[in-house]
Order: C-alpha cells, then sequence, then structure tokens
C-alpha cells in the first residue's frame, strides 16, 4: 500500500491558508479577551466565566463543562468573583440540593463592559458590510454544525 489514502493528502494551500487565518482571529480574540479582562482585574477565565453567569445563573456543574475545565477549579474562580462581589452562590429554584453561581448587578456591569470592551469585535469586523458579516457568520455557524 504505497499510495497515501485521501485523507493522508496534504491539504491544498487555500485550506491551509484558512486555517492559518482562522488561528490568526483566535489568537487575536484571546489577546483582546485577556486585556479587557485586565482592565478590570480579571484573569481571563474569570471573565469567561463571568461573561456565562451574564446568560443567567448556572450549575457549578454545568459551568465547567462550559469552561472545559475541573468542578474543583470552577469552584475557586466563583470564590475569586464572590470575593469581588461581581458573582454569587445560590440554591437552585427547581432542586435546592444544587447550587448555581449567579452574576450580581455589579457583575452584569462588568460582563457588559467586558462584551463592549472587545476592541477585535469593533475593529476588524467594522471593515465588512452587514451582508460580509452575515455570511461569515453563516459559513463559521456550517462550520461548526458540520
Amino acid at each position: 500500500m504505497g499510495m497515501a489514502t485521501p485523507h493522508h493528502t496534504r491539504p491544498d494551500q487555500l485550506t491551509t491558508d484558512v486555517v492559518e487565518l482562522i488561528a490568526e482571529v483566535v489568537a487575536r480574540y484571546h489577546a483582546d479577551y485577556d486585556e479587557a479582562a485586565s482592565a478590570h482585574a480579571l484573569t481571563g477565565a474569570q471573565a469567561k466565566l463571568l461573561s456565562l453567569l451574564a446568560l443567567g445563573p448556572t450549575p457549578m456543574r454545568k459551568l465547567a463543562q462550559k469552561m472545559k475545565c475541573e468542578p474543583s477549579n470552577v469552584t475557586g474562580i466563583v470564590d475569586r468573583l464572590e470575593a469581588r462581589r461581581l458573582a454569587e452562590r445560590r440554591a437552585d429554584p427547581a432542586d435546592r440540593r444544587v447550587k448555581v453561581a449567579a452574576a450580581t448587578e455589579e457583575g452584569l456591569r462588568v460582563a457588559r463592559d467586558l462584551r463592549e470592551g472587545l476592541h477585535f469585535a469593533r475593529e476588524p469586523l467594522a471593515g465588512l458590510s452587514e451582508d460580509e458579516r452575515r455570511t461569515l457568520r453563516d459559513l463559521l455557524r456550517r462550520m461548526l454544525d458540520g
């Protein structure tokens, strides 16, 4: 079997370019996110967790899944957000045995500031028309749903 099977062939140059550009976009997004977080004296992980909580109170277990980290790690992050009065723990109304983390009013304000502080979301995308942004969104969704 000297012949390479199709999935062992090298990707074409266009595919390689797209992959490299996606990597560059991700790197810039993370750098920008960390910068926005540090402006609020938060780590990237604290900022990400606070942004998740801004969507609504969330069980600790689910936060660990979304953050792709250990539940004990989430506990530490929530502890630090709680110490700054940006988050609080509550019993889940649906099941009193389950603890949920929730953003406080101040936490919601900081999460909004973080979102608005991302230069990345404004500057590179601002150069694209609404149609181009819609096309980009739809293509990215197709890639992820694939």
